[in-house]
């Protein structure tokens, strides 16, 4: 049955003719098949076609003719790779010809082929060796049987695929891309060489937010909410419509969840792009919503990035077009905000020290300076305040309003509180036994309020003028004006319960809030300190007032206001800090008025506890010999 010949057999006797040969070499052997062979392979109903080393066809079946639109004689001789397309593309050339070589067993793959009239459908076309009657490639005697190659119409299944991709693409309730497609054709335009091939290399996103939706939904009901949201997607696919680019076409409009949607713009020319776009956004929501018998309104936050394609991943672009969403209501909603880098990079800084900020007390990476609290009379130094510096190994030295925020909202501000309160009080006992001809001075410490709800204050400050052996009277404990007045319940206990333990009780910044001046005689408070807002109006001399007041310096107002507060404080048996003294102007008016003592650049910024030493047993300004002699303004 595996005869050979110099020629093809007749075809009443022999199957198909297949001819075998290597590129370069004569045609080998003919292998030859029965009659019923050719019969099964005629009148089969899968398409079929017989194709020899050579990539040409021999014969193809009726079924193949009839798929094609053409008579299945006139394909023979053809060249199956283009009958099939199979060179459309360099990956199934080079697996085809690795078929034809023997050197792989099989292709398959799906192609667009278009028939004689002009129609086109979708095939599985698959090739491999044809096997012979023993049920293998080979013949036994070197010869070999060819290819039969192979066509499935699977435009069909193709088509219910489709269907079924657009249903997994698409957001039922508006009909757009949902977030799936959205985030396969950003990350297809962020892959795509576009700056080679003409395009920008850019790309930008409006990222958007319905302002208030849940009301909608809480109101109105959730199919009356779909029905907007519907709305607002029409006018969005609207405005991308007209927003659309000669090169890069109309921006891509999808619902990514919620009330949330995207607007994708592929090679865009910039951020005033994007700009537009996200006010043509805003203009297009403005109108109300006619919705039956509703008409709603409806207004958005949009967070508009725009960047480089290059180094940029689509995890990164969405977490930018998120943080600038968020900025757009925190700023006020009903607009649109540009990502900025350098806000970014405060938020990450934010962060990052939140998520370090525990592990820093632990590692010890804190540290006090103190400001010295001079009597305004003799200049003389009386107290010093502690204000705590953060020395981050990657940010450097951090002021209180870098973390101490961050501390209250997290609860770490107990521990840090109790490491000032102990830290500022072995500092004072030190700096007592190192002067002991000189007064002591006291120490004052900041107190959040977070402290004395989360912690035993009373308990931690016994406990620490027990180990360090400082004076009750020689600590002083402030907090904010906000935090004393109005004061109920366990924190009035806990001053009151401070106050008879003997430690002072300053009220900070006083004078910026909503100051109940009847309940602060009810208060075991002895300290007002003024805050600096006041004695900012003091910075010129009463010769030149009227040309500083004109000029939006002076406020004369001001001294009246402080001359007020301190006869107040005074007849309540209490005494009065200026905060933020900064000349000798200011100190001198300041003493006219009655202030008691003074806190500012004019006598010392914050610096170390070893430079304090150097001011006891001075006077400052208004005194004999003056503080910045003993530290100066570093």
């Amino acid at each position: 049955m595996n005869g050979t010949s110099e020629g093809p057999a007749p075809a009443a006797d022999l199957g198909p003719a297949i001819t075998e040969s290597d590129e370069g070499l004569a045609p080998r052997a003919v292998r030859t098949e029965p009659p019923a062979y050719r019969s099964v392979f005629t009148t089969a109903p899968l398409a079929m076609a017989v194709v020899d080393a050579e990539g040409l066809v021999v014969s193809a079946n009726d079924t193949l003719g009839t798929l094609l639109g053409t008579d299945p004689d006139a394909l023979a001789g053809s060249v199956a790779a283009d009958l099939v397309d199979l060179a459309s593309d360099a990956g199934t050339w080079h697996a085809y010809r690795e078929v034809l070589r023997g050197h792989r067993p099989r292709l398959r793959c799906t192609r667009r082929l278009k028939r004689a009239d002009g129609h086109s459908l979708w095939a599985q076309v698959t090739v491999e060796p044809l096997a012979g009657p023993g049920g293998s490639g080979d013949s036994g005697n070197g010869d070999a049987p060819g290819l039969l190659l192979s066509v499935a119409d699977v435009s069909a299944r193709r088509e219910l695929q489709a269907r079924l991709r657009h249903l997994q693409m698409h957001d039922p309730v508006t009909r757009l891309p949902n977030r799936a497609l959205f985030f396969e054709r950003l990350t297809a335009a962020l892959e795509a060489e576009s700056y080679e091939h003409g395009g920008t290399g850019r790309i930008g996103v409006c990222y958007l937010d319905l302002d208030g939706f849940k009301a909608v939904n809480d109101t109105h009901g959730h199919r009356v909410g779909d029905r907007l949201l519907a709305a607002v997607a029409e006018r969005l696919t609207r405005c991308a419509e007209e927003a659309a680019h000669a090169r890069s076409g109309a921006p891509l409009v999808a619902r990514l969840g919620g009330d949330e949607f995207a607007l994708l713009v592929e090679d865009s020319t910039g951020t005033d792009q994007l700009a537009d776009l996200a006010g043509a956004v805003l203009a297009a929501l403005q109108p109300p919503f006619e919705l039956s018998d509703r008409r709603l309104s409806v207004t958005a936050s949009v967070g508009v990035v725009e960047r480089h394609t290059a180094g940029t991943t689509p995890t990164a672009l969405m977490q930018a077009a998120d943080t600038t969403l968020y900025w757009a209501k925190a700023d006020g909603r009903a607009r649109w905000t540009l990502f900025d880098p350098e806000r970014n990079a405060n938020r990450m800084t934010r962060q990052a020290l939140a998520a370090t900020l525990r592990p820093a007390i632990e590692r010890g990476e804190f540290a006090l300076e103190y400001q010295p609290l001079v009597g305004m009379e003799d200049g003389r130094v009386r107290g010093v305040e502690a204000l705590i510096r953060w020395n981050h190994p990657q940010f450097g030295v951090l002021a209180p309003n870098r973390f101490i925020a961050l501390a209250e909202e997290d609860g770490s501000i107990v521990p840090l509180g109790r490491w000032i309160l102990r830290t500022a009080c072995h500092q004072a006992r030190r700096w007592q036994l190192a002067h002991p001809d000189e007064p002591p001075i006291f120490v004052s410490v900041n107190v959040a309020v977070r402290q004395v709800w989360d912690s035993d204050l009373v308990a931690d400050v016994a406990r620490t003028l027990e180990e360090t052996g400082l004076a009750p009277e020689l600590l002083q404990l402030e907090l904010t004006e906000s935090a004393v007045m109005g004061s109920a319940g366990r924190p009035l206990q806990v001053l009151k319960a401070l106050s008879d333990m003997g430690v002072h009780i300053a009220i900070d910044d006083f004078g910026t809030g909503y100051s109940n001046l009847a309940y602060l005689s009810r208060l075991p408070v002895s300290v007002l300190k003024l805050d600096g807002a006041f004695v900012r109006g003091f910075q010129y001399d009463a010769v030149s007032d009227a040309a500083a007041s004109g000029a939006g310096g002076a406020n004369p107002a001001d001294e009246v206001i402080v001359e007020a507060m301190v006869q107040l404080a005074h007849r309540l048996g209490l005494t009065v800090t200026a905060e933020c003294v900064e000349t000798s102007a200011q100190a001198t008016r300041l003493r006219r008025i009655g202030c008691d003592t003074g806190q500012g650049w004019l006598y010392s910024r914050p610096v170390a506890p070893d430079r304090i030493s150097a001011l006891l047993g001075h006077a400052g300004p208004g005194g004999p010999a003056g503080v910045q002699a003993g530290v100066g303004n570093p």
